[in-house]
């Protein structure tokens, strides 16, 4: 059943003999992707070496139960592991997002509403560091344009571990669950300017990228355009005297990332830097996924973050994943940031939809 483990097994064995080899570590670059390969492959070896090694056992207790019928009893609990171990597998072989052990810059955009849209994304931004809080997720905000009604116009907020990036399992980066909620956010509610108590639908984006480190993006010196302007606040005044504020465009891509944040135009370019890294690498990937696509049988249209994922209705207390069907009575709860059942919805529909094209 799982033959293609067997070259698994022989790759991570080569992995492991490179690993120790100094030379190797010569070259950051490359031991830090044999590192990353050998991680991923080592649960899938290591469950596999069980799953034989219960194999052997039932064989052998099966052999004994005919002799002795105590043994019997041996031989259901070993096949009841066995299945166990055998839907862990095929699990673990489910093809897998090489950004799962990211971490991730999310951005939060207002969009057609106006104040109540700011307002919206406002609430959103507020529920997902209240997310992060729970599961113990570090959060900064990189950049934010506030509105004149309160809530933002746009903000972007670098989301990681703890111990930063490669620091958890593999595959258990902010990537591997926050990824799903990039895409439209829709509300439903009677906003606090209606005086009519009519209900309004508006909606805000939301983009997360895996955030780039500098070994995943090459980018040169010479491709940047780099603009400095003096920061502005709500209603477009001037809340600086200096140009402290960065603009930085690619210009092979047109892509551009700006902050103006921080104090210095040191810290508001380091942090464009960032953006603009990540915005990159998720460029690079969507291209790549693009070029592959008819050859992807594994690819998820459920989830597909271009499009309208969510509505929040407010006087039902509803929140509805419109990709999977997803739907719960606990808004209050999830805006304060107990997301944890809506994005588990996202993560079974993803890996169902993958193991079936595995088949």
């Amino acid at each position: 059943m799982f033959e293609a483990v067997e070259d698994l097994t022989a790759e991570h064995a080569d992995l492991e003999t490179r690993l120790a080899d100094p030379s190797v570590h010569a070259d950051q670059r490359e031991a830090m992707r044999l590192n990353k390969r050998y991680a991923e492959l080592t649960p899938i070896i290591t469950t596999y070496r069980s799953w034989k090694q219960t194999g052997d056992d039932i064989e052998a207790a099966k052999e004994f139960a005919a002799e002795d019928p105590d043994f019997a009893a041996e031989v259901k609990e070993l096949e009841e592991q066995r299945e166990q171990l055998t839907e862990k597998l095929r699990l673990l072989l489910v093809p897998r997002d090489p950004s799962d052990d990211k971490d991730v810059i999310l951005e939060v955009k207002a969009g057609a509403g106006g104040d109540e849209s700011a307002i919206f994304a406002g609430d959103l931004l507020r529920m997902y560091l209240r997310y992060a809080e729970r599961v113990g997720w570090k959060t900064e905000i990189i950049d934010a344009t506030e509105s004149d009604m309160g809530g933002y116009k746009d903000v972007q907020v670098a989301v990681k571990t703890k111990g930063g990036q490669g620091a958890t399992e593999p595959g258990q980066g902010v990537w591997a669950r926050m990824k799903y909620e990039g895409g439209v956010h829709r509300v439903q509610r009677v906003p606090a300017t209606e005086s009519q108590g009519r209900i309004h639908t508006s909606a805000a984006g939301v983009l997360v990228t895996p955030e780039a480190e500098e070994i995943d993006v090459e980018i040169n010196a010479n491709d940047l355009r780099i603009d400095v302007y003096r920061s502005s606040g709500p209603g477009g005044q001037s809340v600086n005297t200096t140009d402290s504020a960065v603009r930085i465009t690619h210009l092979p891509t047109g892509v551009v990332a700006s902050c103006q944040n921080e104090k210095s135009q040191l810290q508001n370019k380091e942090q464009a830097m960032r953006i603009l890294r990540s915005r990159l690498l998720a460029a690079a990937q969507e291209e790549a996924e693009k070029e592959a696509a008819d050859a992807r049988r594994s690819q998820v249209r459920t989830v597909d973050r271009s499009e309208k994922i969510r509505t929040y209705n407010f006087p039902e207390n509803r929140i509805s994943d419109h990709r999977v069907g997803f739907k719960a009575y606990n808004l209050d709860q999830v805006l304060d940031g107990d997301l944890d059942a809506v994005i588990q919805a996202c993560v079974d529909a993803d890996s169902a939809a993958k193991l079936a094209a595995a088949q």
